[in-house]
């Protein structure tokens, strides 16, 4: 499969060129400046249940403080800017035995470290709706995507290249060399397959989304993670609005990923797919989805030093496990209700259930380098979430959020040994960001 999406990067540079007489900036530098004050309060409790010999739980409540920046261009032709950000977790409760959580470092005695800071920064350029970035960025699509599923947002270290010059159409290409998680402070940690836990050197992307009208749009990405594999994405996404207030979404997602170069984590040739189905009707949404991998190995995407990163862009993907191993096959039901309807603004509930089987690697041939674990055969497992979670809409305390989060994951014994034990989960996320200017 061949990248379509090259030729018209430069379509689109020699648009914005044509627009020369447009200023880069509608205000300027510091007139279109903005700085966010994000405080995060985070308790996290996992109690592993089948894992003999291993921590049996993890138990951790930490707070973190952001302040981000973002500047506004300079006035001309190309517009110059400037983005920074400075982190800072504090430990409000752990223990030797309890760490793990991803939400504070870890140190050589086994015990989380009290507080750990970080800070950087990107330079930024802009031609009329075309923006060249360099420095510490956070990327988020199918094939390269940074997450924020702890304290603060991953950090990716390379150059990201986006274009809107054309009306509901985005191109973006990058190419990032490392990056650290949420919980490290080390800026040029490795880029890795998460699951294979092999680091690559550098890791290329392009694509882009086009939205055709109200109701579809079309996305395409490729990617080469160097020496492990090349990877595609494809999506369309689709809604039928039945009524006033009734709508049909359809989402269909699929990748394809083969090994490449010196192919550093063996063999791969892997297909993933899946297709949810969400009918809205007023306050309540009902979904359902399925989701397959066909591949001796696991569906495999971009990991940090030590946690995952947020390029799967699948309907079965959740809060524990991504349903994505060696030929598994899983379907999900979900329910959300919006409390807007019923005199609660802000408040919403969310229950799923996703049961996965037919998981299977017995005729896996990794080669000489295969470094997948082995899920054995006949497979299965599920994992149900429910989650609460209220927004302030108005007042001193506006946008404060809280969200409380359970799930629980089950599996056959080899699946949870090669993935993720069984265990129940809770997780409790308070988030007030504030406007500075």
């Amino acid at each position: 499969m061949k990248l379509s999406l090259w030729p018209a990067l430069p379509l689109a540079i020699s648009s914005c060129l044509g627009q020369l007489a447009y200023a880069a900036s509608d205000n300027g530098f510091v007139e279109d400046s903005s700085l966010t004050l994000t405080n995060r309060n985070f308790y996290f409790y996992r109690n592993n249940l089948n894992n003999p010999g291993g921590q049996n739980y993890r138990d951790e409540w930490a707070h973190g403080i952001s302040l981000d920046y973002r500047s506004g261009y300079t006035q001309g032709i190309v517009g110059f800017g400037i983005d920074a950000y400075a982190q800072l977790g504090i430990k409000l409760d752990s223990g030797k035995g309890r760490t793990g959580t991803g939400l504070l470092p870890v140190g050589a005695d086994g015990r989380a470290e009290d507080d750990y800071s970080e800070a950087g920064g990107a330079l930024k350029a802009r031609i009329s709706q075309t923006e060249l970035k360099y420095g510490n960025l956070t990327p988020l699509n199918p094939v390269f995507g940074t997450g924020n599923a702890r304290l603060f947002t991953q950090q990716a270290n390379g150059f990201q290249l986006t274009s809107r010059e054309l009306k509901g159409l985005l191109l973006d290409a990058g190419h990032f060399t490392s990056g650290n998680d949420s919980a490290s402070t080390n800026s040029d940690g490795a880029l890795k397959a998460l699951y294979a836990g092999v680091e690559t050197r550098s890791v290329d992307y392009l694509g882009g989304s086009y939205a055709l009208n109200d109701q579809l749009s079309v996305s395409l990405y490729g990617s080469q993670f160097t020496d492990i594999w090349r990877q595609y994405y494809a999506n369309a996404n689709y809604t039928y609005p039945v009524s006033e207030n009734q709508s049909l979404n359809l989402d269909f997602n699929i990748y394809r990923t083969n090994d490449t170069g010196q192919s550093l984590a063996g063999k791969i040739d892997n297909t993933t797919w899946s297709m949810a189905a969400a009918y809205k009707v007023g306050a309540h949404r009902l979904t359902l989805a399925y989701q397959r991998v066909d591949g001796d190995e696991p569906f495999d995407y971009l990991g940090f030093d030590q946690q995952p990163g947020a390029s799967i862009f699948l309907a079965n993907s959740i809060q524990i496990v991504d349903f994505n191993a060696p030929n598994e096959r899983s379907w999900q039901l979900r329910y959300d209700l919006d409390m807007a309807p019923f005199g609660v603004p802000g408040l919403s509930f969310m229950s799923r259930y996703v049961n996965g089987n037919h998981i299977d690697d017995s005729h896996y041939d990794g080669g000489v380098n295969g470094a997948y674990g082995r899920y054995g055969s006949d497979g299965k497992r599920w994992e149900r979430d429910i989650e609460a979670r209220y927004v302030v809409q108005s007042g001193t305390a506006k946008d404060l959020s809280v969200r409380v989060r359970q799930a629980t994951l089950r599996s056959t014994r080899q699946v949870a040994q090669a993935d993720t034990t069984d265990n129940d989960e809770i997780r409790v996320i308070i988030e007030y960001p504030l406007s500075i200017f």
